[in-house]
């Protein structure tokens, strides 16, 4: 993603790092919010989204190194870098595991996916350290402006590619062909049930339908992330002395906010809002100290949101993971 900040201005290199600043603080933000909300609700603590806590961990790390910077000593140069690609190339990885338990639980009908859990954990930090590892393997940090850069050569690029890009993509299209496959399988539940006119079956089926719809716009995630990264990181390799400036503000803008989209796609759910609204719910009012808050915050929830007979589980929870303990 830094590669193309060499033969830009001074001018430019600021904007991007403002961009890049700015954007990786919402990151931040709503990262570490849903890292929050796991840890402060005990009922969210659950396999289902526990996956989305480590998502979000991922990413909250990913922005914080991001937003760290060049500082000046060469070490924190090499930690800065390093850092940022492993947690970054863990973030995506993450999705491919929920994408997994959801293939898993729906389509094959499993309901041993809490069993894979070390795997799970292997598979994630174990290739994002392999890759780290073969990225910086021949690699030579170096400061440019406020930037830790790698060395620039085709060969490094390659590299580049080969250590993030292949691995990113390859998670997109697993996606993509997951989700096609759940949602295939919940349509196919419908159609059943309206077929047998079973009205409470077929009521269950079009809630689930409802919330896996939403999961199949979540391989969008990734590509609206890393799209133009990709295509800047094809541009400069095939033209590298020739930058497209709003090409790199996009590049910089949309990876830095991978983060952000995956707080509120993925974490951002109907289990998380009751968490949320329960803990409002349980706070008093007390007009001698002015603590209207919570009723100020309630205004943000949906009408739906305020029965508890009619809260929703969230997406992942809906599969039922949960019930068959």
């Amino acid at each position: 993603m830094m590669a193309m900040i060499g033969s830009l201005t001074a001018h430019q290199r600021w904007i991007l790092m403002a961009v890049k600043g700015g954007a990786s603080s919402l990151s931040f933000v709503g990262s570490s919010f849903i890292v929050l909300c796991y840890l402060l609700f005990k009922e969210l603590r659950k396999f289902s989204f526990k996956l989305v806590f480590y998502l979000a961990l991922s990413d909250m790390l990913c922005s914080f190194f991001s937003i760290v910077g060049d500082p000046s000593k060469g070490f924190f140069c090499y930690a800065q870098g390093y850092s940022t690609h492993f947690f970054c190339v863990a973030s995506f990885l993450w999705t491919t595991t929920i994408a997994f338990t959801l293939h898993r639980t729906v389509v094959k009908h499993k309901t041993d996916v809490e069993d894979l859990e070390a795997m799970f954990h292997l598979y994630v930090w174990g290739t994002s350290l392999f890759l780290t590892v073969i990225r910086s393997i021949g690699n030579d940090h170096r400061h440019l402006g406020g930037w830790c850069l790698t060395q620039t050569g085709r060969t490094r690029k390659a590299v580049q590619f080969i250590t993030f890009y292949a691995p990113l993509w390859g998670a997109i299209l697993y996606n993509g062909y997951t989700y096609i496959q759940v949602i295939r399988m919940l349509n196919n539940a419908t159609r059943m049930a309206v077929g047998m006119s079973d009205r409470a079956y077929q009521s269950d089926a079009r809630a689930d339908k409802k919330s896996m719809n939403r999961w199949g716009y979540y391989p969008l995630i990734l590509i609206g992330s890393w799209a133009f990264g990709t295509i800047n990181g094809i541009h400069d390799f095939i033209e590298p002395g020739h930058k497209i400036f709003w090409l790199s503000v996009l590049d910089v803008g949309t990876a830095a906010l991978m983060g952000l989209f995956n707080s509120i796609a993925y974490g951002l759910n109907s289990s998380v809002r009751r968490a949320i609204y329960e803990r409002l719910d349980q706070t008093p009012f007390d007009p001698t100290t002015a603590r209207v808050w919570p009723a100020s915050l309630r205004r943000w929830f949906p009408g739906s949101l305020k029965s508890k007979g009619q809260f929703q589980e969230s997406e992942l929870v809906s599969l039922r993971i949960e019930d068959q303990h």
